[in-house]
């Protein structure tokens, strides 16, 4: 498969609507996985747990995270990061990054229902997270497009030898 470009990778990062599924370790060292709103600036993703999410207090107790950002439509682009989340603000601090937060959500529900999700949840104390994708492994891809070639796209690993391309 291809990879992303840089222009590609940073415009499925900031496109409104995607989801990112985030990974973490709970207490039994099982993957806990959920969809939460992202927001990506300067070469980092930013995500934010309430105070109560179960994936915070997994968080808290082992920052690393498995990211999955991806589409469900052609080409379905796709972004993978593994890194360790960086606490940026801890519970209590949501004044300090509240823009942040109302560009996040914008995203997501637009300015005006930005505005009004952010005042209907402004008593729901958050942390914001971070991860500098430049210290984290990470890969993308996408399907062809284009005239770009559709035979051969996977990487020779996936085929058993012999497999003539």
């Amino acid at each position: 498969m291809p990879k992303l470009t840089v222009d590609e990778q940073q415009a499925l990062l900031t496109e409104p609507g995607i989801v990112m599924r985030i990974g973490v370790v709970d207490e039994n060292g099982a993957p806990y996985v959920t969809p939460i709103w992202f927001w990506y600036e300067e070469g980092c993703v930013f995500f934010t747990p309430r105070q109560k999410s179960a994936w915070f207090d997994c968080l808290k107790r082992d920052p690393r995270v498995s990211l999955c950002i991806d589409e469900q439509a052609l080409p379905y682009r796709k972004v993978l990061v593994n890194g360790v989340a960086e606490l940026q603000f801890d519970v209590g601090s949501d004044a300090l990054w509240r823009s942040t937060y109302r560009q996040m959500a914008a995203k997501y529900v637009g300015p005006s229902g930005a505005e009004k999700y952010v005042s209907d949840t402004i008593d729901q104390p958050r942390a914001l997270f971070r991860i500098e994708l430049a210290g984290a492994l990470v890969s993308s891809w996408r399907m062809p497009i284009a005239d770009e070639p559709g035979m051969g796209i996977w990487a020779k690993r996936y085929f058993v030898p012999g497999t003539e391309f």
